[in-house]
């Protein structure tokens, strides 16, 4: 089930012809997208293929791979990125962006103290010039599509 009016169901709907950011990797309940507003190359959205806006709505069959998506992305990030760490953050309130979807976001040694957490967002939506760009959004997909095929660990 999908709806109208929400972006990742537009995507979704639209998913044999999706580009590599936005289809990094998927199983029959998740898909995963590289952001597209961000200056953080590798920030993941994890988002089930279904519509639906809360986390108590998944099926048993969804939150059975939930966290080995999230642990599986994080470590084929490190692996890719070179991350310290990673953050997982699911809010799924904006307007158009009620689906429910976890971001995964690589946090590097030298992010400055202002934009670690919460403050990490302030990277989201930056100005078009400051963005990763379609291009290196697509190589990054590529490059995380690849450890997570080549991993025991992968999804």
């Amino acid at each position: 089930m999908t709806s109208p009016e929400c972006y990742a169901c537009d995507q979704e709907a639209q998913f044999a012809e999706l580009p590599p950011r936005e289809c990094v990797a998927f199983d029959q309940h998740w898909r995963v997208a590289h952001s597209f507003n961000t200056a953080v190359p590798g920030w993941l959205v994890l988002l089930p293929r279904r519509h639906v806006t809360a986390v108590h709505d998944l099926t048993d069959a969804e939150a059975s791979t939930l966290g080995t998506w999230q642990v599986g992305l994080s470590r084929a990030l490190r692996d890719v990125t070179g991350c310290d760490k990673t953050y997982v953050v699911q809010f799924a309130e904006a307007e158009g962006f009620a689906h429910v979807h976890f971001h995964i976001v690589p946090r590097t040694a030298d992010l400055p103290q202002e934009q670690r957490g919460p403050g990490v967002f302030e990277l989201l939506r930056r100005p078009r010039p400051e963005r990763v760009t379609a291009t290196q959004a697509d190589e990054t997909a590529r490059s995380l599509r690849a450890r997570l095929r080549g991993h025991p660990d992968g999804v």
